[in-house]
């Protein structure tokens, strides 16, 4: 069975052009190849009922890297969201299903995010508790990913180059009339090491990452579940570098803008949206309508963070465990998943 004719054609990448917002403060949707040199999202005019002087409070801006080692997920990211800054460090023990988390907030002027992911523009944590570098050369495929904690406990360190081995997903996706997020996910081979309280954890030939860049301005009330794996499977008789996305979040057109797809070894493949059914506490089911996606998400361990200022609230569970089940390509090849690694989200956000 062939799943082309069900699939929009918006989803497929075309060229990028140079600014994310126009000269009319109008957000550019859609599906692009490459990435946008100029992110101006603070140009962007009229998308909510504030005043444009407002945008810099309502912008929301992170990176993030999830790495699966043999023994260990791991989780690092920076997090600005305007009216304040965190960066979160988490590694995920397989075998004993159990994480360790250390957080750090800060000031807004304290996490950096990259101006644009090319040329080495960084993003970074200088929080004195967890810090965090990512030096993004995304435009010749490759990044660095650094960092340390100083949480008694739950002590990092770890230092990465990151080579890209997929195409990316980079989207431009409405969540009202002209209230944008962009969305690029990368699929990459690891290099480099991990420490967690003296344990080294070292990368080998098939040890996978993805980074994860997410900027834009959610509503006033939002929601979203978001469930990913990174490894490898077998294609075309071969063991190659694979992972794929599921993302139900507020877009306002689920067909044509969606961050659904699967990454192959230089290549990708275009999904259909999605449904998050939670059948169990730790147990997410995640199907679409016309029978690409089947899979179950048995979660080993969360991280959870609420938190309730009045102004923002956030009720927020990053959860690590194993995949089961089957997604299918375009051509309508089927990809078995049982064992793999999940990494996921149920995030509930007001700001």
């Amino acid at each position: 069975m062939k799943f082309k004719k069900v699939l929009s054609d918006k989803r497929i990448p075309i060229p990028t052009p140079n600014d994310c917002i126009d000269e009319n403060g109008k957000a550019i949707f859609g599906t692009f190849k490459t990435e946008f040199p100029n992110m101006n999202f603070l140009d962007i005019h009229k998308q909510s009922i504030l005043p444009d002087f407002t945008n810099k409070l309502r912008y929301t801006s992170w990176e993030a890297l999830e790495m699966n080692f043999d023994d260990i997920l791991f989780l690092t990211a920076v997090c600005n969201m305007g009216t304040f800054g965190t960066s979160l460090t988490i590694i995920y023990d397989k075998k004993e299903k159990k994480c360790h988390a250390c957080q750090a907030f800060m000031l807004p002027s304290q996490a950096i995010i990259s101006k644009n992911l090319l040329d080495g523009a960084i993003t970074e944590s200088k929080s004195f508790l967890n810090k965090v570098k990512f030096v993004n050369d995304f435009g010749n495929g490759k990044a660095f990913v650094s960092g340390r904690t100083l949480k008694p406990g739950c002590i990092f360190k770890y230092d990465v180059k990151l080579t890209r081995v997929s195409q990316p997903s980079i989207v431009m996706i409405p969540f009202g009339k002209n209230k944008p997020l962009y969305s690029q996910k990368d699929l990459f081979k690891v290099d480099g090491y991990v420490k967690f309280n003296g344990k080294k954890y070292k990368a080998k030939k098939y040890t996978t990452a993805i980074i994860d860049d997410h900027r834009g301005y959610y509503p006033y009330k939002s929601h979203y579940d978001w469930v990913t794996t990174m490894g490898t499977n077998t294609v075309n008789g071969k063991k190659q570098f694979f992972g794929f996305n599921l993302t139900r979040n507020q877009s306002i057109n689920q067909d044509d803008y969606n961050e659904n797809l699967i990454w192959f070894e230089g290549a990708s493949s275009r999904l259909t949206p999605v449904k998050f059914v939670h059948e169990e506490e730790n147990l997410w089911h995640i199907i679409d309508e016309h029978g690409m996606v089947d899979v179950y998400f048995e979660i080993g361990d969360r991280h959870h963070m609420k938190l309730n200022l009045g102004f923002i609230y956030e009720d927020y569970h990053i959860t690590f465990g194993e995949i089961r089940g089957f997604v299918m390509d375009e051509d309508g090849n089927k990809y078995i998943l049982d064992g793999m690694c999940g990494i996921g989200e149920d995030k509930t956000l007001r700001i």
